[in-house]
């Protein structure tokens, strides 16, 4: 099996943001937590994405 380095926290990111995005829409939960959670998503995605930028075949 192949992934490309970089995939796996990309993919990780992916999950994490979404998960704090509806965290964030509910009005039951804590603002800070979803945030930190979106928050910590979202870099995840971006050091991924440089991850499969640097690493190009």
């Amino acid at each position: 099996m192949n992934i490309r380095e970089g995939m796996i926290p990309t993919a990780l990111g992916t999950a994490v943001t979404a998960t704090g995005y509806t965290l964030k829409q509910r009005r039951g939960s804590n603002k800070m937590v979803a945030n930190t959670i979106f928050g910590f998503g979202l870099a995840h995605i971006v050091l991924g994405a440089i991850d499969l930028v640097q690493h190009r075949r």
